[in-house]
C-alpha cells in the first residue's frame, strides 16, 4: 500500500511538471504577446478604460443634457453649480458649463486624433520614400525636414490661423497647420528605420519582380515599422491637444462661436480663483484626457518594444 501510494504521488508530480512544461512551451503570436504585455500594465489598462469613457462622454453626454452649449439661460448668468438645474453652473453668457465643457472636450479630441492621423501618415510616406529612393530624393527630403524643424511653427500657425478666424474652415485649417508642422521628427526616425529595412532580402526580391516602388513601401516596409507608427500616433494625440490648447489659450486656435478646452481655459484664467467653476471643469477634463492618453501610449511602447522590461515577461 505504501509503495502504491508513493508511485501515485510520483505520477502526480510528473504529470504536474509535464503540464507546467507544456504551458511554458506554449508559443504566442506577436499580437498575442503585445496584448498580454499591455494588459499586464495596470496603468495602461486604466488609461485605456478612462480614454474610452472620456470619448463616450464627449459623444453621448451632450445629447442627454437639458441645455445645449450654444443656448444661453437668460435667467442664470454666472451662477454657481447646482443653481437653476446647471450641474457645473453657468458662465458670463449664461451658458451651461457642463455642456460647454463637453463640447470643448469633443472638439479637442477631434483635433487631437485628426492631427495625429495626418501627422503619422505624412511622416510615414515621406520618411520611407526618401530613404527608399535615396540619392537626390533623400537629400532634398532631408533638407526640407531640417528647414521645417528650424521654422518658428507656433508663430506661423498663430499668424495664418488668425487670418481665417471665425470662418467655417478655421478648425480644418488648424488641423492641417498643426499636422504640417509636427511630422518632421517622426519622419527622421522612419527614414532611419527604412534605411536598414530596404536592404533586406524580401525587399530586393520585390524589386527584382518589378513590384512598383509605392507598393514596396506600403506593403513591405511600412508594416515592419508599424509598431513605431502606432506608438507615435498615440503620443501625438496628446501633443496635438496640448498644441491646440496653447494656441486657443492665447486666442490663435479655435475661434468663437466654436469652443475647445484651450479656449475655455483661456477665457476663465482671470476668474480661476473667484469663480472656480469656470476654470476647473475644462482644466480637469484636459488633465484627465492627457493622463489617459499618455498611460495608453506608455503601455503600448512597453508592450511593443521587446527590449523594454516595463511590460514584464510574456
Amino acid at each position: 500500500m505504501m509503495q502504491t501510494s508513493q508511485v501515485a504521488e510520483v505520477k502526480a508530480a510528473l504529470s504536474k511538471q509535464s503540464e507546467e512544461r507544456a504551458k511554458n512551451d506554449k508559443r504566442y503570436t506577436r499580437n498575442q504577446l503585445i496584448r498580454r504585455r499591455f494588459l499586464r500594465s495596470k496603468s495602461a489598462v486604466g488609461g485605456l478604460i478612462g480614454l474610452v469613457i472620456i470619448i463616450l462622454a464627449a459623444i453621448v453626454v451632450p445629447y442627454v443634457l437639458p441645455w445645449s452649449y450654444d443656448v444661453a439661460d437668460d435667467l442664470n448668468f454666472l451662477t454657481e453649480p447646482g443653481i437653476g438645474g446647471h450641474v457645473f453652473g453657468t458662465n458670463q453668457g449664461g451658458y451651461d458649463m457642463l455642456a460647454v465643457t463637453m463640447e470643448g472636450l469633443r472638439k479637442s479630441l477631434m483635433i487631437g486624433f485628426a492631427v495625429a492621423a495626418v501627422q503619422v501618415f505624412i511622416a510615414a510616406i515621406v520618411g520611407a520614400s526618401i530613404a527608399y529612393f535615396g540619392g537626390w530624393a533623400d537629400k532634398v527630403g532631408t533638407w526640407v525636414i531640417d528647414l521645417l524643424l528650424v521654422l518658428p511653427s507656433f508663430l506661423m500657425i498663430a499668424v495664418i490661423s488668425q487670418r481665417f478666424a471665425g470662418s467655417k474652415s478655421s478648425t480644418l485649417l488648424l488641423i492641417i497647420l498643426l499636422a504640417v508642422f509636427s511630422w518632421m521628427l517622426t519622419a527622421r526616425v522612419v527614414r532611419a528605420l527604412t534605411m536598414s529595412i530596404k536592404n533586406l532580402d524580401y525587399v530586393h526580391a520585390a524589386k527584382y519582380m518589378s513590384v512598383p516602388s509605392f507598393v514596396v513601401i506600403v506593403k513591405h516596409i511600412l508594416p515592419n515599422i508599424s509598431s513605431l507608427l502606432i506608438i507615435d500616433f498615440t503620443l501625438s494625440v496628446a501633443g496635438a491637444v496640448l498644441s491646440e490648447t496653447s494656441l486657443s489659450f492665447f486666442g490663435f486656435g479655435v475661434q468663437k462661436p466654436e469652443v475647445s478646452l484651450g479656449s475655455l481655459i483661456g477665457d476663465a484664467q482671470t476668474s480661476a480663483l473667484t469663480q472656480p467653476w469656470l476654470f476647473l471643469p475644462p482644466a480637469g477634463a484636459l488633465v484627465l484626457m492627457l493622463l489617459c492618453v499618455n498611460f495608453v501610449g506608455d503601455g503600448l511602447r512597453d508592450a511593443i518594444d521587446p527590449s523594454s522590461k516595463s511590460g514584464g515577461d510574456a
